[in-house]
């Protein structure tokens, strides 16, 4: 039996080894991780994310040939594929600080590995974390160094790319499957070998090989365009508020030329999530590195559009409820980055909060799928450190001016504006009417991602500012 093993119980690696196992089920698949309380998350009824369709994925292949462990080293040492997915955060100092990638977790994970292993053996070790190009390079030279010689470690890069809140279905039906590596013998074989494992449900088409650095850059490339494609038109739906245009028609005239095509279009207060700003940073350092200064300036230009958007948005907030928010009760609908996942990390929500907080605003918070502690933590943590494995969750503090509520009506009530962050389906369903009575009047909406009904809410009396479409009369200032 093909055992393959997996380090790192986060995003990537649990869902995406539950897929494994479940399209696999003659492969033994066991996720390892050193926190404890994620296994037994893993292990129990309730898993430590949330991911539509995960939980069945899991039920279905869960004690056949899927577990979940904090036994590293055994079963290290017996996997014969080895998927290292840990946090690859960004530096907080020395050189590189702000940009670099923070490689740490990935060595003492190359030590590990080559600690457990003993030969004679030949043990593929599979890069899934998101890493700067030639990473490969150094992690194998780790490997060399620390390990048993008789046991030959041959370096693969497999990007994923799925996407929060549809990261089964990405899985299920991949647009690719990419894996590089060394173009020898030894290279091919190890290609070969992870390749036969996702051709158990992936057309052989869509399994693409290259070598080593080009796979390692294709996931900072692809984020860092579908990241630019949202600043684009994040940028066009500024100038859309000032001439009149509206951005959700433009970008669907764009969207249907064949060349542009309409995903990453839809405008908003901002992109977030673990990867975007993450991997363009690191792509800009690398340039940096190489003496590609202007090639550094141009991506660098993406993540400052999308601050830009962020503080646009909580400009409009205050310059429309008459230049302040002072002892003004603020109703927040969404935390998390996108619907769909709970997910918080660099959701921004995070500085549209911080903003309104700054002017001395009382915020009520409601999502789904957030849990208070969470909102808590990210609004009172420096940046970056949630990408390291024991944030401290439970211990954050609590803000005086943040109340997080478990019923958006609760939020509402009393409100003088609702701030819509997160694209969460059952917001278009709320009972508009009820809050329109329940709110301090003149009650505004800001609608962050266009997905509520505009007219009809002018209809029953809100102020209403729409990302990216001509401006309430009311807002206006002429």
């Amino acid at each position: 039996m093909v055992k393959i093993a997996c380090i790192g119980a986060g995003y990537v690696g649990g869902p995406t080894m539950a897929m494994i196992a479940l399209k696999c089920p003659e492969i033994e698949v066991v996720v390892l991780d050193i926190n404890e309380d994620r296994i037994a998350a893993w292990n129990s009824d309730s898993l430590p994310i949330y991911e539509p369709g995960l939980d069945e994925v899991v039920q279905e292949a869960r004690g056949r040939n899927l577990f979940f462990s904090t036994d590293v080293t055994k079963h290290v040492s017996e996997a014969d594929i080895i998927f290292v997915s840990v946090n690859t955060p960004t530096k907080t100092s020395g050189i590189g600080a702000g940009k670099a990638a923070d490689l740490s977790y990935w060595e003492s994970a190359a030590r590990m590995i080559a600690q457990c292993c003993k030969g004679p053996a030949f043990k593929i070790v599979v890069e899934k974390s998101t890493v700067p190009v030639k990473t490969a390079e150094a992690i194998s030279k780790v490997l060399r160094t620390n390990g048993d010689s008789s046991v030959h470690f041959e370096i693969l890069s497999n990007p994923e790319f799925l996407a929060e809140g549809t990261a089964v279905s990405d899985l299920t039906a991949p647009d690719r499957v990419l894996i590089g590596g060394k173009e020898d013998a030894d290279g091919q074989r190890a290609v070969k070998a992870l390749a036969d494992v996702y051709a158990h449900w992936v057309p052989r088409a869509q399994i693409l090989t290259t070598n080593l650095w080009s796979a390692e850059l294709a996931k900072l490339t692809a984020n860092a365009m579908l990241a630019q494609r949202i600043s684009s038109v994040n940028s066009i739906s500024a100038l859309c508020e000032e001439t009149g245009a509206d951005v959700s028609e433009v970008a669907r005239s764009i969207g249907m030329d064949s060349r542009i095509g309409s995903k990453f279009l839809n405008a908003s207060v901002g992109f977030g999530g673990s990867c975007f700003q993450k991997d363009i940073l690191n792509l800009v350092y690398i340039c940096e590195t190489q003496g590609l200064q202007k090639v550094a300036d141009y991506w660098r230009m993406v993540i400052d559009i999308n601050d830009y958007q962020k503080q646009r948005y909580v400009e409009r907030v205050i310059g429309g409820m008459f230049n302040t928010v002072s002892n003004k009760k603020i109703a927040v609908l969404g935390f998390a980055f996108k619907k769909d996942t709970g997910d918080t990390r660099e959701t921004p929500a995070i500085d549209v909060c911080r903003g309104l907080i700054a002017d001395g605003a009382k915020l009520f918070v409601y999502d789904p799928k957030v849990e208070a502690q969470h909102v808590h933590y990210e609004l009172s943590a420096a940046k970056f450190s949630w990408d390291h494995p024991k944030a401290p969750y439970a211990s954050a503090s609590r803000l005086s001016s943040v109340s997080v509520v478990k019923d958006p009506y609760e939020a509402c009530d009393g409100a003088h504006a609702i701030c819509v962050l997160t694209e969460w389906d059952e917001f278009k369903q709320l009972d508009f009417p009820r809050l329109y009575a329940s709110m301090t009047k003149p009650a505004f909406i800001f609608d962050g991602r266009n997905i509520l009904d505009h007219a009809a809410l002018r209809e029953m009396g809100f102020v209403v500012y729409a990302l990216g479409k001509p401006l309430d009369p009311f807002l206006r200032k002429d």
